[in-house]
């Protein structure tokens, strides 16, 4: 498969160039057709013409010669096959693994690359760049649409199972009871369960304040049906107070019996999620229980749909916490690299390394790529591109030729004129 360009302005221009060079060349040749015809016609009676005849067909001999020379690069001279010519449209796929092997082993090696990159400091000048809050804004926002694009290459479905299974692997495959119980004891031992005692009290006082009718049922339903009404809402009015007291109460003491009676609940509670196996055992069979429902996978597909939502937005967002933060942290290590030197010098080192290893691993690879760029480009418009870099110098070639051949035309004319004449 080859694949076609068109030529852009600066090509065209090539050609342009080119063609008023062959034309030169060309008409060179012609000239000196033209004064070798004159010449030859009249040398007999202008004996002094045989110097300028010998000059114009030596003329037309390099010039035809270079013109040959020339023209067998590119294509078939007039047309004809003949043998070794058109050698960069017949050879094309040879030039381009030569020219891949030309890099590979000259450019494509650890010494030339960790000696380039030892003239300057890319930790410097990266750190330079970065401390830019512009060019650290930009670098931000170039993260931000490649992290949305990997979030839509993202299969959803992968996802979830990704997380299912790590879920199995790191959540469930040990016993929660021991875990638990290290976990709940040390929070007690450093009392955060009174924080949490004390957002439920708060909870529990304000939903009786935003329903003082709650209680009405609950101990109205358990007075006999014989007792007044009046004794009915004079006990559930006594209920709602006494409840009220009771929060109040345990909110404002901390050592109150019902938080005590809590703490050793959870010291009790913490003991036997370790030590008792009856607990262990319980805890393991409701891990089991979720691990066979659907709501492990429900679980999973929840997390992963709100993680991805939330990040997406975030990316999306200029002025979000995540790109500000982004960028600020950007700005922070371009400052860091720039006057830090031990870290420059470790992150140059990494670079230096980084890049020899990948150089050494995959210089073939690399140098493939010129190869099997140049085997897929048509033959005709590979000779095409190559004439118009390189045509325009190759037609001095041609009219150095004529030139020197004229020269040589005429100094080869001399000498057989003197010997011939000493001879005589």
């Amino acid at each position: 498969m080859t694949t076609t360009t068109q030529l852009g302005p600066a090509d065209l221009e090539r050609r342009s160039a080119l063609r008023r060079m062959k034309v030169l060349a060309t008409s060179l040749l012609v000239v000196s057709a033209v004064v070798f015809a004159v010449a030859f016609a009249l040398e007999d009676r202008y004996p002094w013409l045989g110097y300028v005849r010998a000059a114009a067909e030596g003329a037309m001999v390099g010039a035809l010669a270079d013109w040959f020379a020339v023209t067998a690069l590119f294509r078939h001279p007039l047309g004809l096959r003949i043998p070794h010519t058109a050698i960069i449209p017949n050879r094309k796929d040879e030039i381009g693994v030569s020219l891949g092997e030309f890099v590979e082993e000259n450019f494509l090696s650890d010494e030339v690359v960790r000696s380039k990159l030892a003239t300057f400091s890319v930790a410097d000048r990266l750190g330079a760049w970065l401390a830019d809050p512009k060019n650290a804004e930009r670098a931000s926002a170039e993260g931000a649409v490649m992290a949305q694009g990997l979030l839509r290459f993202l299969s959803d479905r992968d996802v979830e199972s990704l997380i299912e299974r790590l879920a199995r692997e790191h959540l469930f495959e040990k016993e929660w009871a021991p875990a638990l119980g290290r976990m709940g004891s040390e929070l007690v031992a450093a009392d955060q369960q009174r924080a949490v005692v004390d957002a439920l009290v708060e909870a529990a006082e304000t939903w009786l304040a935003e329903h003082p009718d709650a209680l009405d049922a609950v101990v109205s339903t358990r007075i006999p049906r014989w007792v007044p009404g009046f004794a009915r809402d004079f006990a559930d009015d006594r209920a709602h107070r006494e409840l009220n007291k009771l929060l109040q109460a345990v909110k404002e003491d901390p050592e109150h019996p019902l938080r005590l009676a809590i703490d050793g609940y959870l010291d009790d509670l913490t003991d036997r999620l370790q030590h008792d196996p009856a607990m262990s055992a319980r805890v393991e069979q409701i891990k089991a229980e979720f691990l066979e429902s659907p709501r492990l996978r429900s679980f999973a597909g929840q997390l992963w749909e709100a993680a991805k939502t939330t990040l997406a937005e975030a990316l999306a967002d200029p002025a979000s916490e995540l790109r500000s933060a982004a960028t600020s942290a950007l700005v922070d290590l371009g400052a860091r690299l720039s006057s830090d030197r031990v870290l420059a010098t470790k992150i140059d080192a990494w670079i230096a390394d980084a890049a020899g290893y990948a150089v050494q691993k995959y210089r073939h690879d690399l140098a493939s790529v010129i190869s099997d760029t140049v085997q897929r480009w048509d033959a005709r418009e590979t000779t095409e591109k190559i004439e118009l870099q390189v045509g325009r110098d190759l037609q001095f070639i041609r009219i150095n030729g004529t030139v020197v051949g004229a020269l040589a035309g005429v100094g080869i004319y001399a000498i057989a004129t003197g010997v011939h004449a000493l001879l005589a």
